[in-house]
């Protein structure tokens, strides 16, 4: 995807705080964060909307949870933390490529994101 923004962070074209990276996943803090730790887990593939997976990404999505809980770990988010995807603009997705939300740092309510 050319146009793609986590694209481009992937190809190093655009930069970011990168917290992981490996052959298979990147992480990188949000830029407007919604909780003192809010990191974003990628896959390196495009893949559009969680409405996109497909059998043959499977693995590489639960590698994303995997990449969350280690991330978690390491920022010390002991008292618990979120993870979200979203999934459409109704959802609040404005990013066109799958990522998981990292939430912590803070007591969370529900739901999540009152309007």
């Amino acid at each position: 995807m050319t146009d793609c923004l986590f694209c481009k962070i992937v190809d190093k074209q655009i930069k970011a705080d990168i917290v992981h990276e490996d052959e298979r996943a990147l992480a990188f803090r949000d830029i407007r964060p919604a909780a003192p730790t809010h990191v974003l887990v990628i896959p390196r593939q495009h893949i559009t909307s969680i409405d996109e997976i497909g059998s043959e990404h499977e693995a590489d999505v639960g590698y994303l949870l995997r990449i969350a809980s280690q991330i978690a770990a390491r920022e010390g988010l002991t008292g618990g933390y979120r993870t979200v995807f979203n999934c459409g603009p109704d959802a609040g997705q404005s990013v066109f490529h799958i990522h998981l939300h990292v939430l912590g740092g803070r007591a969370m309510g529900w739901p999540p994101f009152p309007r």
